[in-house]
């Protein structure tokens, strides 16, 4: 499952490294954050993806969250103005439910008994889809639920990213050549010349630069 963001490109490198093809699937769904796409694609060729895919899954249709309904994204609150247990409105309601549900048919139909996606437990901003046990029920699921789980073939759900920080992120990426210039990590990106850049103040971009300044890389996207 490829966003465009560092997280999912770093993911796609672990699967590269580790000798799998990679078949990489995007959505768009109605997000504000679209720009991604764009993003995903760039990182998709540069990372040797056998095939890239777009669904289009329009969940604007439901709402619900700041990224896909008429609701402010909450800009420099990193902190100070949450508290740990709180679910943001940047949550999209089943988001994660939503896409594995279709990765895994796409994984079907190409032969594909391994899905990587990069959710993150430590340094994420409170969504409960990105939790180890989140994941966990998705596999036994898929296991029950798929011809390849009937068949023996066993779903595998990697989650290469889920006990690191942001920091170890960035290192990771590094590691395994990750071009995170070709990245966008933004819930409400700023079209500048044809292009979009990052607002530099919403969730993702703060816990971008915190994991960055903490492995003491210069961000190339910024």
């Amino acid at each position: 499952l490829l966003s465009g963001g560092m997280d999912s490109a770093v993911s796609l490198a672990e699967a590269r490294a580790m000798g799998f093809d990679a078949h990489a699937i995007s959505f768009d769904y109605g997000q504000r954050h679209r720009a991604e796409l764009l993003a995903a694609a760039r990182v998709a060729a540069a990372l040797g993806a056998a095939r890239h895919v777009v669904v289009n899954l329009d969940l604007r249709a439901f709402g619900g969250s700041a990224l896909t309904a008429d609701i402010d994204v909450p800009k420099d609150r990193i902190g100070h103005e949450r508290s740990a247990d709180e679910i943001p409105v940047t949550y999209v309601p089943a988001r994660n439910t939503i896409f594995l549900s279709v990765a895994l048919g796409y994984a079907e139909t190409v032969g594909a008994s391994d899905i990587f996606i990069g959710v993150n437990a430590i340094d994420f901003s409170g969504y409960p889809d990105c939790r180890p046990e989140f994941i966990a029920a998705f596999e036994r699921m898929a296991n029950l639920g798929t011809k390849m789980g009937a068949e023996g073939a066993g779903v595998r759900i990697h989650t290469p990213l889920v006990r690191m920080s942001k920091r170890e992120i960035v290192e990771r990426g590094v590691a395994l050549g990750v071009d995170f210039g070709l990245t966008l990590t933004c819930y409400d990106p700023i079209m500048r010349g044809g292009r979009a850049t990052a607002c530099g103040h919403c969730d993702a971009c703060l816990l971008r630069a915190q994991g960055f300044a903490a492995a003491g890389v210069r961000d190339a996207a910024s």
